[in-house]
This record gives structure tokens, C-alpha cells and sequence, in this order.
């Protein structure tokens, strides 16, 4: 029986004798594209070739892509676990064509692949074909099906609707009619009682789809409408994890070598084991299986668990396995860290990057699962409430309010939450959870809402170049330009036929600078990537734009920018050196005023690691080290001893920037400057912590270095001055700061003889209020602490009483109000609710507290005395 990976590499050898040069996979991480989170199928590293923005290298390729479904229109995670062929992370095998083959040469390949080089039975093979759609006016794939028609036998073709046979990538971009093939994996018996075509697309888990042969041949516009593409392409997928069930004839993906190696790892880990079944211990180690995967290679390329956007949802998948393995197989501390040496062995030659960072994603992992389990058992205590009270409903419904308590107070995630209901028989409020949840997205949404128009194209026949590595000004013109409204203001994006801007990259700030016109000039804000289209976004367009255009950028941001990119590989290095070779960059952002470094380390750093770190960076820059700049193979560059960057995709023609041989080399794609001595100093501001296993450094150099200095030697002066120029500086500051203490230790000292007598005196005011002990005065203090301890005091001194003490400290209002434990207990009394509801208005404030202490300022003092009254006339009517 062939292995999973000698099933994949027979698939590559195969289309590498058809002429395919076979390509990594793209990260599993999406970036530079603002359509997707996460890359969810192969073709998504092209789509630049298909859309014709870039020239591919090569016209015929093949490729094991990393994929990840779990959000958005392709979205299997309700299914994965619970059925044996849904996954989040999978595997897709493609070949491709850019402009070169079409239909008849992707059939026939695929054809000969499954049938002579897998011999899967040919009866065992249907094959369906887009029936065309009218109300589109897409064609029926008269083609495909005549290619198909000599292969194999009517009753075997199926014909599909735009739902099943039309593969569109999203609700824009590149899409096309497909042709899938489908294997029936049932028994002799079961095929002859019921043919196979009626049970292709029904979701049978024994006749499933192994291959997708999808012919891009439109862009799909913003409008809806569909447009040709300049060529036509192949784009095939064929799912690694289903094509090892039928070739290891298995009923299950979960049973075949692709996952058998971490269910078994699992099993010995929590002593269960697993069953085979649909019970809900099983569907446990089948979530397991499969969402450690996601979990692992999403993080080692560069995605951290995170509340929000791409982060968010590897924290949803880790949460869901938590719960999986905390609930059914009742193992009650982190399982998923102890599982990463397994999976990472397993796929160490094919997905290196995660053997590369075993320990770091083991750290990020391991953190994740204790904070979770932390508030599970909370959680699912609350859930078991929430539970009991549904099911005494009408509607057996988790309403909204409580589905969002969850989320908020928990960290239960809303599929959580469904998950559970569902195995109670209880629907959550989906529109209710909605509600409660809109106030916290309606800010953030009004702030990042974005309407982006089509691409209007004034030139199509030429492809962008940025030449900015090499100047900073050149003579052009627009290709294509789209109005873009956000925040209620609109503004453009244009594309440039060769461009100095640097798009925003690798952590490098994009370029600002302005395009003059024949009829004026506009400012560039920014610049930016959209795959590897270069955009730059400006604020207005001249009436005519279709003529000559010099771009020219701003050469004071650009070189206080780059200044910083080669401080950051300088740092990066000098990390390296003082904490060691685990060291990786996890992040960066470089600008004209600081850059910003993230990378793999356990511990906080020390004041001597820091100072040594930065005395190698500025050594480095004292040595004025002349910055060399060269393309080379990307083998040829690591080979040499270039650092490449996990989570980066990398062109098979790389840009290497050297600082010293010995010192710094590393894959880079930014701009630099031509030596280091041009950094002139490099100063460490700040040191921290970003998440489990990641410290981020914030630091400056170059012009901005300076300023930094010159404002701080200001600052040094200002203080030499107010002290009277002492001999020692840091001796005089002791003698002051040592002199405030023993004045402010008298001050308190004094204060409290004061609040002494304040407190006999109010006491002396105190009279009977509706049965009660009020004491209400303006008192004296000089700050809001004194006011609350002087009303702690008359919890001493009263029984049966409020308080309500107002002070004018600095002409602000202060108040404290404190009621004695007794009639907070009988429930009539509130202090808070007194504070907000008479307080806070009248003195033009706010504040809050507890049932037997609130305190408020505001901003007017001249109502103090109305304070007083108010509150003793609210004593005086509450029986």
C-alpha cells in the first residue's frame, strides 16, 4: 500500500514529465491581499498570472499547497470531525497552466493519472460538466464534455449547475466553468443496488470528489458582471487527504497514515481510545487530528492567536479542539502542545518550517490551551445555566444576551456555542448574538469600512515595474486607476506603468510623494501591495490623466525609513549573537520614526543583554560597513547563509542584503542605506512582551536617533538648571527626592490630625433623617483619597447612617457618598445609584463605586451645596 507522501510525490514526478516545474507552497497566511485571511485554495499564489498584473516564470506548474477553509464562503469547520472528509487545513494538489494547455490536455492528464498511475477502476470514476447558467449567459461546457465523452461512458458524466460546476474563488477575481471527478468508494452490493451518478454532489461520505478541474476564462467584477480574461488558464485541485482514503481503501480520511500517526499519539497521551464510530469521543480525536494541523503550520508561518481578523479564527480552532478533548475524552490540561513533535517529524520533508520552529510554536500553543482552560470550566458551568434554562423554553433557543456573555465573558467563541447547543437540540439566537455584538463592531467598521469601485484601464499593454531601488523620481504613466470611498471620503488608487514607490512590505512603511501632472500635482499618502500590484493612494485626480506623469518620492521619509530597515537587520543579527541562534523575526514595521521588531524569545530581556545588544549594533555602525545589494537563486542565497523569513513566499530569483559577511545576511526585498555609518547611533527605547514566546523591541536610529538625543540632552539641561547647576546631578536629585518624602510623610501626618477634627465636626452635625443617622457637610481636604477616608472613619463612629461629604479641591467638585452595611443589606440603599442617578448631573461629572461607598468628580463646584440637599431629600422621601 503506498504511503501518503509517496502519493504525493508520484503526483508531482507525474506532471513533472508533462513539462511542470514543480513550486513550494505559498505560506498558509495570506498577505498583500486584502480579500482573504488565509490562502483557502492553491490557485491563490497565482492570481496575479490569471489576472495578467504579472508575468508568470513559468507557463506549466505543479504544487502540494497548504490550504485552510474555516471562514468566509468557503467555511467546512462546522463539518470537520463530524463527518470522515472535511478538514480546515488540507493539502491541494494542482497543475497548472498560464496561458499554455486548456481542457483537453487537463483532462486527459487527470484521466491518466487517476486510471493508470494510481489505477483507481475506471467504473468507479463519474466525472460532471458545467451545464452553462442563462441568466449569466455562461455557455454549457460543450468541450469538456466531448473530451470526456471519449474517456468514459454516458451514464458516468454528470452534468452540473453554476452551485456545483462553476468555481469562483470569491464574491471578485478570477473564476471559471470546472469539470470534478468524483470516486465511489461503495461496495459491489450498494453500487448495483443504486448507480453512483445519483449520488455525486449529495454529500454521500462514500461517493466523494477527489479532483477539480476548474478552466479560468473570466474575472468576476464588482458589479457582479463577468469580463474575459487576456488568457485562459488551468487551475486543478485535488485533495491529498481524500486521494490516500482511496488509494489506502480506507472509509475514512481520519483512518488513513495522513492522521493515524496523531490520533495514536493522542490515545496513548490521554489513555482512550479510539473507536471508529460517530461517537462523540471519536469525532473528539478526529478534531484533534485534524485541527492541530491548522493550528501548528498556521502559526510557524507567522500567524499568532490573536481577538481579532486572522488571528482570531486559529484561536476559534484551538478553542474548539480544547473543548473537544476536555469534554469527551476527559483530559483536563493542555493535550495539543505534546502533540507538535509528531506532526512536525511527519512532515518535516515536505513542510519544514514547522520541524525549523518546533520549540517556538510549542510555546505560542502550550500558553494558548492554559489561558482557555482557565475560564472552560467557568464557562461550561455557565453554559450548563444557560442550557437548563433554554430547554424550558417554547422555541428551545440560546438566546442572543447569553450566547454573547459567553463570547465576551468566556472566550467561547459563537461556533462554540452552536456546537454545544446543537448537541443539546438547542438553536442559538444567531440574529440576538448579532444585536449584542453590533456596538462592538459598528466602531471599529465605521472606522475600516472601505467601497472600492472597478478598475478603470487606460493602458493594458504593458506590465508595472518599480524601479525604486535606483531612483527616487522617474517619468511615467497611469494604467489604471478606481475611487475608493472610506469614512465617508473618497479617494483614488492608481497603478503606474513603472513606479519609484515603494509599496508597503515586509514591515517597510509604504512611500509618500506626489505625481505631477500636465495640469498639476497630487499628493501620494501611501503606497501599497494588492498581491503584487504596486498602488498608490492619493486624495484627488487631475481632469486629465492620461498623459506623461513624473512620480517622484519624498527622499526625507524614504531615507529616515530605510535608515531603520538596516538598523532592523543590524538588531536582528545582534539578537542572534546575545541571546542566540533560536532567535527569528515574528514582525516588523519600519518608518520614518522608529522601527519596531518582533521576534522568538522566552524571556524578558536584561538591562545587560540590552546594553550588550546595543553596543554590537552601534559597533556595526562605527564600522561604516558598506551595505551590498545583489539577486542571486534563492538556493544559491541560503546556501551562503541567508536568513529567509518564515511565513514569506520568496520568488525563485531573490534579493539578498549583506551587511558584513560574518555579521548580517538576510532575504529582503526593502530599501537600504549604502552603508551603516549613515545610521550614525542606534538606540533601544523599549523592550516588551507580544504573546507566548514573542518580545518585541521598539528602537530608532539615524536623523531620528539624533532628534531623540538633542531632546533628551534639552531635557538634561533643564534639570541641571532647576537644581542650580550641582556639581552631581545624580546626588542632588537623591537629596530632593529624599527631602519630598520626609515633607510629604509630615504633610499626612498633619492632614490626618485634620481629618480628626473634620470628623468630630461632622458627627456633631449629624441628625435624624427618616429614622436614619445623615451626616452631610462641605469639608476641606486637599485631595479625593481623604474624602473616602474620612468617610471609611465614620463606619467607626455610626450605625444606621449615609454620608454624603462634598469637597472643592482645587475648584473641582469632589463627592463621596458611604452608607453603613445594615441598610445596604436590606436592599433600599445604594450609593452608586445615588452618585449616578443625583450626583453625577448636578455637578456635571460621573462616578460609581460599591453599594456602601461611590465616589464622583466633575466640573462644576458651585452645585456642592444643591449635592446636599438633593441627596437628604432623596433620604427623606424613601421610606
Amino acid at each position: 500500500m503506498l504511503t501518503s507522501a509517496e502519493i504525493r510525490q508520484q503526483f508531482l514526478d507525474f506532471f513533472a514529465s508533462k513539462g511542470h516545474v514543480i513550486v513550494p507552497s505559498a505560506p498558509i497566511v495570506v498577505k498583500n491581499d486584502p480579500t482573504l485571511l488565509f490562502t483557502n485554495a492553491g490557485m491563490n499564489q497565482f492570481k496575479d498570472y490569471f489576472l495578467g498584473n504579472k508575468q508568470p516564470p513559468y507557463t506549466r506548474v505543479a504544487d502540494t499547497q497548504k490550504c485552510l477553509r474555516v471562514s468566509g464562503k468557503h467555511n467546512d469547520l462546522e463539518e470537520v470531525g463530524v463527518d470522515t472528509y472535511h478538514h480546515t487545513m488540507f493539502e491541494m494538489l494542482g497543475n497548472w497552466s498560464f496561458g499554455d494547455y486548456f481542457k483537453k490536455d487537463a483532462i486527459a492528464w487527470s484521466w491518466e493519472l487517476l486510471t493508470q498511475i494510481y489505477k483507481i477502476p475506471i467504473d468507479r470514476l463519474y466525472v460532471t460538466v458545467f451545464e452553462g447558467d442563462a441568466k449569466e449567459n455562461i455557455p454549457p461546457s460543450s468541450i469538456a464534455l466531448k473530451e470526456w465523452q471519449n474517456l468514459v461512458a454516458a451514464d458516468h458524466i454528470v452534468f452540473g449547475n453554476k452551485k456545483d460546476n462553476f468555481w469562483e474563488m470569491g464574491d471578485t477575481g478570477p473564476c471559471g466553468p470546472c469539470s470534478e471527478i468524483h470516486v465511489d468508494c461503495r461496495s459491489d452490493d450498494e453500487r448495483a443496488r443504486l448507480p453512483g451518478n445519483q449520488l455525486v454532489n449529495k454529500d454521500h461520505p462514500q461517493v466523494i470528489e477527489i479532483w477539480n478541474n476548474v478552466f479560468i476564462q473570466y474575472n468576476r467584477k464588482k458589479d457582479g458582471s463577468l469580463e474575459p480574461l487576456p488568457a485562459t488558464h488551468v487551475d486543478t485541485g485535488m485533495g491529498l487527504e481524500r486521494l490516500v482514503r482511496v488509494l489506502q481503501g480506507k472509509s475514512s480520511n481520519y483512518d488513513t497514515d495522513v492522521f493515524t500517526g496523531t490520533i495514536a499519539a493522542t490515545a496513548k497521551i490521554t489513555g482512550k481510545v479510539y473507536g471508529f464510530s460517530d461517537s462523540r469521543a471519536d469525532i473528539a480525536f478526529r478534531v484533534i487530528a485534524d485541527h492541530i494541523r491548522a493550528i501548528a503550520f498556521t502559526i510557524a508561518d507567522g500567524q499568532l492567536p490573536s481577538n481579532t481578523g486572522a488571528g482570531y479564527v486559529i484561536r476559534r480552532i484551538l478553542r474548539r479542539a480544547v473543548r473537544y478533548y476536555y469534554s469527551y475524552l476527559d483530559y483536563k490540561q493542555p493535550l495539543l502542545f505534546q502533540l507538535l513533535p509528531v506532526l512536525a517529524a511527519q512532515f518535516e520533508k515536505v513542510f519544514p518550517e514547522l520541524y525549523q520552529q518546533l520549540d517556538f510554536v510549542t510555546k505560542v500553543v502550550k500558553e494558548e490551551e492554559d489561558g482557555f482552560l482557565r475560564t472552560l470550566d467557568k464557562g461550561l458551568k455557565k453554559m450548563e445555566d444557560i442550557i437548563s434554562s433554554a430547554q424550558k423554553t417554547p422555541h428551545a433557543t440560546i438566546n442572543g444576551s447569553a450566547a454573547f456573555e459567553l463570547y465576551d465573558t468566556y472566550g467561547f467563541p459563537v461556533d462554540l456555542t452552536r456546537l454545544i447547543g446543537r448537541e443539546n437540540n438547542l438553536q442559538v439566537d444567531e440574529a440576538g448574538f448579532e444585536k449584542e455584538m453590533q456596538q462592538q463592531k459598528d466602531r471599529s467598521r465605521a472606522a475600516t469600512a472601505v467601497d472600492t469601485e472597478d478598475w478603470i484601464v487606460l493602458d493594458n499593454s504593458s506590465l508595472m515595474e518599480f524601479l525604486g531601488y535606483d531612483t527616487l523620481e522617474i517619468d511615467t504613466k497611469v494604467m489604471k486607476y478606481r475611487k475608493v470611498k472610506a469614512k465617508g471620503k473618497e479617494s483614488y488608487q492608481v497603478v503606474l506603468a513603472a513606479t519609484p514607490f515603494y509599496a508597503e512590505s515586509g514591515g517597510q512603511v509604504g512611500d509618500s510623494g506626489i505625481l505631477v501632472f500636465e495640469d498639476g500635482e497630487v499628493k501620494v499618502f501611501d503606497t501599497k501591495k494588492e498581491n503584487d500590484l504596486i498602488i498608490h493612494y492619493v486624495d484627488k485626480l487631475p481632469m486629465n490623466i492620461d498623459g506623461p506623469v513624473v512620480a517622484r518620492v519624498d527622499r526625507t521619509l524614504r531615507n529616515r525609513t530605510e535608515a531603520h530597515h538596516s538598523a532592523t537587520h543590524l538588531l536582528h543579527a545582534a539578537l542572534r549573537q546575545v541571546l542566540g541562534s533560536h532567535v527569528a523575526q515574528k514582525g516588523s514595521l519600519v518608518n520614518a520614526e522608529q522601527l519596531r521588531f518582533d521576534f522568538s524569545h522566552f524571556a524578558k530581556l536584561t538591562e545587560e543583554e540590552i546594553v550588550k545588544i546595543e553596543d554590537l549594533v552601534n559597533e556595526k555602525i562605527r564600522e561604516n560597513i558598506a551595505v551590498q545589494i545583489d539577486e542571486m537563486p534563492k538556493d544559491e542565497a541560503i546556501s551562503m547563509g541567508a536568513m529567509a523569513l518564515f511565513g514569506e513566499k520568496y520568488s525563485d530569483i531573490v534579493r539578498v542584503v549583506v551587511m558584513d559577511k560574518s555579521y548580517s545576511i538576510e532575504l529582503c526585498g526593502g530599501t537600504h542605506v549604502a552603508a551603516t555609518g549613515e545610521l550614525g547611533y542606534f538606540k533601544l527605547k523599549h523592550e516588551s512582551a507580544v504573546a507566548a514566546g514573542v518580545r518585541r523591541i521598539e528602537a530608532i536610529s539615524g536623523s531620528a536617533a539624533a532628534e531623540w538625543l538633542k531632546e533628551q540632552l534639552a531635557q538634561l539641561q533643564q534639570v541641571k538648571e532647576i537644581l542650580k547647576h550641582p556639581k552631581e546631578l545624580p546626588k542632588a536629585i537623591e537629596a530632593t527626592l529624599a527631602e519630598n518624602t520626609q515633607l510629604r510623610k509630615q504633610l499626612e501626618s498633619l492632614e490626618n490630625r485634620a481629618l480628626v477634627g473634620i470628623r468630630k465636626g461632622l458627627l456633631e452635625k449629624n441628625e435624624l433623617v427618616n429614622g436614619m443617622n445623615f451626616v452631610g457637610g462641605m469639608v476641606e481636604v486637599s485631595n479625593p483619597d481623604a474624602l473616602k477616608k474620612l468617610s471609611y472613619d465614620l463606619k467607626n463612629e455610626l450605625d444606621n447612617y449615609i454620608a454624603v461629604l462634598c469637597a472643592n479641591i482645587g475648584g473641582k467638585p469632589s463627592v463621596a457618598i458611604s452608607i453603613s452595611d445594615g441598610l445596604v443589606a436590606g436592599g433600599n440603599w445604594d450609593a452608586g445609584k445615588l452618585i449616578r442617578e443625583i450626583v453625577a448631573p448636578l455637578i456635571k461629572g460621573g462616578g460609581g463605586g460599591q453599594k456602601n461607598l461611590a465616589t464622583a468628580g466633575g466640573q462644576d463646584a458651585g452645585r456642592l451645596p444643591e449635592v446636599l440637599s438633593a441627596v437628604k431629600e432623596a433620604v427623606s422621601r424613601k421610606l
